[in-house]
């Protein structure tokens, strides 16, 4: 029962965001109906578009699996941001130095990479958490500004494209990356590429990882009870630890995919972090609150966030509206669903249900 209040008071703030988008469109002389018709329609009415709207989903996913991995353990992961870049910065670093091995080598050890520079970020935070009861919620913000800095320091300098210090231009990007390291097309003619399947799998990878192995058990009992946990044997501070950095491999994964999936198959910053992320590390947080922190729930969520970003075009040009109501409407979305969290706590403790649910507990199993 919990896990449907879970799901069904976060969509509802999703409908009630869209029904004061539609007043928004009614206000400026738009038709809420064909809009929004033509919005979804865009993203998934077509192959094309619901290849578009899969790419896109793609770190959504990736970073919102994250979030749930850090939710589960009761610590809050914002440092998405940085992690997917400090994931892409060591999977670019692998490629420039290998760029001769064939793709069955290169594409795995670029993932692997992504990962696990992603883990070693998160891990700072966990271990500050852990350790020196520094707040996670700052310290992953903070981090986030430290790593496009150094992003910002590695792309103008070691890893800039020779070819920009040749011309003068100094564009702040790598090299084309070797061709051995870009992920095969899965459509041909469409853009959707072999990251959609690694995300795929990594959603069910979570959902084994939390509710079918010891190690996910001693992570949720430590998010459950950590007193608890520490009487029954259970080292709190090294899986506190580990959910950062289980979380921060899910970003770093994201960020290696967003450069070895895109077009220019290269690493390129405008000087911060939305550039290159397009702000996946703190949707993906939005996306993990729809899914009712659930890996497997993320999936059908992020594909409704990566639908909106590619349907959004569709609804400007469509209904001739500007292109800060789609950033609004994008807001109103973000604002309610995190807002509906207190509602939905409130329900559950209000006695109206049983607060514990069978995937919810520790064992994933008999509540006795």
């Amino acid at each position: 029962m919990k896990s449907f209040i879970s799901l069904i008071i976060p969509l509802c703030a999703v409908l009630l965001a869209l029904m004061i988008g539609a007043i928004m469109l009614l206000s400026l002389g738009a038709n809420p109906i064909s809009g929004y018709v033509t919005m979804f329609g865009a993203a998934f009415g077509s192959l094309e578009g619901f290849s578009e709207t899969a790419v896109k989903s793609i770190p959504l996913l990736l970073v919102g699996v994250g979030i749930c991995i850090a939710f589960r353990a009761n610590v809050i992961n914002i440092g998405g941001e940085g992690q997917m870049v400090m994931g892409a910065l060591l999977a670019t670093a692998v490629a420039l130095a290998f760029p001769g091995l064939p793709s069955l080598m290169l594409i795995p050890m670029v993932l692997i990479a992504g990962a696990v520079g992603g883990a070693f970020w998160g891990s700072i935070a966990g271990a500050l958490k852990a350790y020196f009861n520094v707040s996670e919620i700052l310290s992953t913000i903070m981090l986030n500004i430290v790593a496009v800095q150094f992003m910002n320091f590695l792309l103008r300098g070691f890893m800039i494209d020779p070819a920009e210090v040749a011309r003068g231009t100094g564009i702040p990007q790598t090299m084309r990356l070797s061709e051995n390291a870009d992920l095969p097309i899965l459509l041909e003619g469409m853009r959707m590429h072999l990251g959609v399947v690694v995300a795929l799998l990594v959603a069910v990878g979570a959902y084994f990882l939390l509710w079918r192995t010891a190690m996910g058990y001693r992570l949720r009992a430590v998010g459950y009870n950590p007193d608890a946990s520490r009487y029954a044997g259970i080292s709190v501070p090294k899986n506190v630890t580990s959910a950062l950095a289980f979380s921060g491999a899910m970003a770093g994964i994201a960020g290696a995919i967003l450069v070895f999936g895109s077009e220019s198959h290269r690493m390129v910053t405008d000087g911060g972090s939305t550039g290159f992320t397009g702000s996946a590390g703190f949707n993906g947080i939005v996306v993990a609150l729809l899914a009712g922190l659930h890996p497997i729930w993320s999936i059908p969520s992020a594909l409704l966030f990566g639908g909106m970003l590619v349907g959004a075009n569709a609804l400007q040009r469509a209904a001739q509206v500007p292109s800060a109501l789609i950033i609004a409407l994008n807001g109103l979305i973000v604002v309610f669903v995190v807002s509906s969290e207190y509602f939905k706590q409130r329900f559950l403790e209000s006695g109206r249900v049983d607060i514990v649910d069978e995937e919810d507990t520790p064992a994933g199993g008999s509540h006795e």
